[in-house]
């Protein structure tokens, strides 16, 4: 069997609070992780993420620039190889209380809290 490549894209969001830089984060479950999703037809890498972190957080973002990408691999009946393409999001407006049902919560986090809280090691290098 074939592996499945997949591409995605992903945000972090940042705005500075009470004299510190804040980093976005959500929650599904017990995981702690950025916004990200798969990129859809017609779409460029920065674009999905602008389009993944608004639907995620509620929050909307001003392009900043490519951080990177990482690539993990997981199984699910099939091996996958899926590529996150980063970027960095200035925050601009929007609330936390109007994301999607992809996140069970968002929340804002200092940025050396936030690399605590993350669940992905490989977000932790990359992200934050």
């Amino acid at each position: 069997m074939k592996n499945q490549r997949l591409v995605s894209s992903g945000g972090v969001l940042f705005r500075s609070a009470h004299g510190d830089l804040e980093v976005a984060l959500i929650s599904r479950g017990r995981v702690w992780c950025l916004p990200k999703g798969l990129i859809e037809i017609g779409e460029t890498l920065e674009q999905a993420a602008l389009r993944e972190v608004k639907e995620e957080t509620g929050l909307e973002g001003e392009p900043v620039k490519k951080i990177g990408e990482i690539t993990y691999q997981f199984f699910r009946g099939r091996l996958y190889v899926k590529t996150v393409h980063f970027f960095l999001f200035r925050y601009i407006g929007g609330s936390i209380t109007a994301h999607d049902s992809e996140a069970d919560k968002v929340s804002w986090f200092p940025i050396s809290e936030a690399i605590r809280v993350l669940t992905y090691v490989n977000e932790k290098r990359r992200g934050c």
